[in-house]
């Protein structure tokens, strides 16, 4: 159970965070500006960092990569559905300059739709979420080196 529990409790407190994150940028005006997004992988990593290490504690020595990885791609992928569902609902519905506003640099050149950035958006959620993991793990996975004795030679 609390592989499945705990990465979706993680997932939300991560979009929670990325939802305000994002809000706040709307206050200032900032929010059309990608450089901001950055910040992002500092929130799901941070939240995927977090769901790795409670999950340590919890299982002790039994404690597996496999299971460690799942847990944190799950937490990230809940968060990046969730995310991605929130930015969809805000770009189309709530804010329907936000596209047009943000894309402004591009628009006499490409034609960017609101299905292809939100499917950008899933898209860089989820690789964001694999990377950090695959990073993190290493720092969770137990050590392949052993204290060695050294030896004494007898002359």
């Amino acid at each position: 159970m609390l592989k499945v529990a705990l990465p979706i409790r993680f997932g939300i407190a991560i979009t929670a965070g990325l939802i305000a994150y994002f809000l706040v940028l709307a206050l200032f005006g900032l929010h059309t500006n990608p450089i901001f997004s950055l910040f992002n992988g500092v929130i799901t990593g941070f939240g995927i960092y977090e769901a790795i290490k409670y999950y340590k504690l919890s299982k002790g020595k039994d404690f597996e990569y496999g299971d460690g990885f799942s847990v944190g791609v799950v937490t990230g992928f809940v968060s990046t559905i969730l995310f991605t569902a929130f930015f969809a609902l805000y770009a189309g519905n709530l804010n329907p300059e936000f596209l047009s506003n943000m894309i402004a640099a591009w628009e006499t050149t490409y034609n960017t739709s609101l299905g292809s950035v939100i499917f950008v958006v899933g898209i860089m959620g989820f690789a964001t979420s694999i990377v950090l993991t695959l990073s993190f793990m290493q720092l969770f996975k137990p050590s392949w080196n052993t204290k060695k004795k050294h030896k004494t030679s007898q002359a």
